[in-house]
């Protein structure tokens, strides 16, 4: 036979899969040793809790506390900081569930809960951590319900419709703080979903790209003020690489903000709007070419942007919180020197000793007879169509699965061009730099994305990690930077239909796709609609947006001195409307009471004078028959159904029960006094 649990022991339990719920999130960021021993002391209580077994002492829970600490100290190297405090916090929470005595011991854990749910805003802003954030804390003021219960044992459904009722009544105000309450920067930019994710990098290792394969995840949303740009000019420039050291490619020197490249646009532009994901890279990647890039610093957000000198944004940290921008895009555009200059011999340089078999093809490519009468105009062009060519007939596979390139040789770009010809973008892209670099041509990498989903969602054009994409840029004079995309030569659907890298489906949605093949991707489509939503709708949010609002209100020059006394007045109005509804609260409102005087006002109008508050309705349907005899039956009847369905057995009267049952209801009250009213009028038309 199964024990039931005592009242002390359920509700113990009920906290603890609670703070269990709260620390859950955190335990991506936070170090394994954190969520072990979070688990192993939660487990305990639990333990304790199930068997009613009594509390560790004093002298223990020290010696945790001091071992957390020191574990905290090695790891963070301090004390103080979002991760070290965030670790001292989850650790302070889980030891207080082992001194549970009393009820401030428990008020301590609420309140500790609490600050913890909203430090998860840290790391993620996303509508998932907002949904379980929400469950957290339904669950937190459930078991604080529950606290403020002392006699009995009650439910938990109980505690959570009070905590639900007592969340929608706070709903009005978090609704208005969230309108007006002024954004103070940097206290409401906070860095969302920025860790644990893969993208862009400032570095690109030979391989190294396969890794965003696996990261569906979405990268950028765009909106045109037009038809989209065709998918030939679908390419988001990124870092721009120009050093290699027979295996990585990093930003050159010159790439830090200086002397830029000269740009000329021209053609008609398109106005397009960007939403940008939390990026791991410093760099900004956007459309080429966007007008921005003819100016030499960006402001977005508080953020600060200045351009390199191969045209690309640069930030001074990573960014690590969304943006939003809008911008033009222009169809037409040359940039880089028209004529050959000293900074052009830094994308001349290759590593001594590397790749001597691909840097005596390019040689012996540079010596054909077609290229000897060429000036350098149109020798650059005609060396490039040349590789591109032997890349497009030569036996190069593109495939995301070549293999680890470098295991029995350092020479790379060797092993690549003449042994397994088996990569993707980046493999492609790097041997053609290297090769027009042999030749003389000076050449860089370019990293980005190329390519949007097929179908917008809900307005939005979708570029996600799994675009990330690499080509080539090599100098002409005359005309400076070309963009050359050697894997068109050999994928041309790659480029064509801007097809994202796709790694082998995970189970869940090789599983979706054995019961019908769209049903996952529309699936995924629909979370991101939502999400998309909830970026554009709450987490974007602005300052400018509180102004529109106040401008639909119908204020016409809106700025912070309006917004503070528009928040003042409606907090004064919400604060007396509020002690105005607890004047009304403290006041005793029976139901009953309130029904029975309406009563005894309607029987002392049809001459009962003899009706007391004391007495029953059994006690008025006599009386008032004893004045009136057979014309007050129809009143009588329904006095008898009020004391039949308020002291009866439930469904005790067959004809009234049915809107007397809850005779709480405002509703039901309502009806049966009309329907004694309407008596009264009968009973006094027939004494007439």
């Amino acid at each position: 036979m199964t024990q039931r649990l005592s009242r002390d022991s359920r509700d113990t339990l009920f906290l603890l899969a609670t703070i269990a719920a709260v620390v859950l999130p955190h335990g991506g960021h936070l170090p394994p040793w954190v969520s072990a021993l979070t688990a192993l002391i939660l487990g305990w209580r639990a333990w304790l809790a199930w068997g009613e077994r009594p509390l560790p002492g004093r002298w223990v829970l020290v010696a945790v506390l001091l071992g957390a600490a020191a574990m905290t100290w090695l790891t963070h190297r301090t004390l103080l900081g979002r991760e070290a405090g965030i670790t001292m916090l989850v650790m302070l929470m889980a030891l207080k569930t082992l001194e549970l005595r009393a009820r401030r011991d428990a008020f301590v854990v609420f309140f500790l809960g609490f600050f913890l749910v909203l430090t998860h805003f840290l790391y993620s802003q996303s509508m998932l951590t907002a949904l379980w954030m929400l469950l957290s804390v339904w669950a937190l003021l459930s078991a604080l319900v529950l606290a403020q219960m002392p006699v009995g044992q009650p439910s938990l459904r109980l505690a959570a419709g009070m905590a639900a009722r007592t969340t929608l009544y706070g709903l009005p105000v978090m609704i208005f703080l969230f309108l007006l309450f002024p954004r103070i920067a940097p206290l409401w930019g906070v860095p969302a979903d920025s860790v644990g994710r893969t993208g862009l990098s400032d570095r690109l290792e030979f391989g190294a790209m396969s890794e965003i394969a696996n990261d569906d995840s979405v990268a950028l949303r765009l909106r045109f003020a037009g038809p989209p740009p065709g998918p030939a000019a679908r390419y988001f420039r990124g870092p721009v690489l120009g050093q290699f050291d027979g295996r990585t490619w990093r930003a050159s020197a010159l790439s830090w903000p200086g002397k830029t490249d000269a740009l000329t646009v021209s053609g008609q532009p398109l106005d397009y709007e960007m939403t940008v994901e939390p990026l791991r890279s410093s760099v900004l990647p956007m459309l080429e070419m966007s007008a921005e890039a003819a100016g030499s610093e960006l402001q977005i957000e508080g953020l600060t942007l200045k351009r390199a000198p191969e045209l690309h944004w640069l930030a001074q940290r990573p960014i690590t919180e969304r943006l939003r921008l809008n911008a033009q895009v222009f169809p037409s555009f040359s940039h880089g020197p028209r004529t050959a200059t000293l900074a052009l011999q830094n994308y001349l340089d290759l590593p001594a000793g590397f790749n001597p078999r691909t840097l005596q093809w390019a040689a012996n490519l540079r010596r054909e007879p077609r290229f000897a009468a060429m000036d350098q105009a149109a020798l650059s062009p005609a060396l490039a169509a040349a590789v591109l060519s032997h890349i497009g007939n030569a036996e190069f596979l593109y495939t995301l699965a070549p293999g680890r390139y470098g295991e029995t040789t350092p020479h790379l770009v060797d092993e690549f061009w003449f042994d397994r010809r088996l990569g993707f973008c980046e493999h492609f892209s790097a041997a053609f730099v290297v090769v027009m670099r042999a030749m003389g041509v000076p050449a860089r990498v370019v990293t980005g994305f190329q390519g949007m989903d097929a179908q917008p969602q809900d307005g939005f054009w979708i570029v996600r990690n799994s675009n990330a994409h690499a080509w080539a840029e090599y100098w002409v004079e005359g005309r400076g930077w070309l963009r050359a995309d050697p894997t068109a030569a050999v994928a041309p659907d790659r480029i064509r239909l801007g097809l994202a890298l796709r790694p082998p489906p995970g189970v869940l949605a090789g599983a979706f796709s054995q019961i019908n093949p769209d049903l996952w991707l529309n699936l995924r489509r629909g979370w991101e609609t939502l999400e998309n939503r909830w970026q554009q709708s709450v987490l974007n949010y602005s300052r400018q947006s509180q102004f529109d609002l106040l401008k639909s209100a119908g204020f016409a020059a809106p700025d912070w001195e309006l917004l503070g006394q528009v928040s003042a007045a409606l907090i004064a109005v919400v604060a007396l409307a509020a002690g105005a509804w607890s004047q009304w609260r403290a006041r005793p409102h029976d139901p009953w009471s309130r029904q029975r005087a309406r009563i005894l006002r309607e029987l002392r109008r049809w001459g009962v004078a003899d009706a007391a508050a004391h007495q029953g309705p059994r006690r008025w349907a006599e009386l008032l028959r004893a004045k009136h005899g057979a014309a007050a039956e129809a009143a009588a009847q329904l006095l008898l159904a009020l004391e039949m369905a308020r002291y009866g057995p439930p469904g005790a009267d067959k004809n009234h029960s049915a809107h007397l049952a809850h005779l709480a209801a405002p509703w039901a009250r309502w009806r049966w006094l009309r329907d004694f009213r309407a008596a009264g009028r009968m009973l006094r038309a027939k004494i007439r």
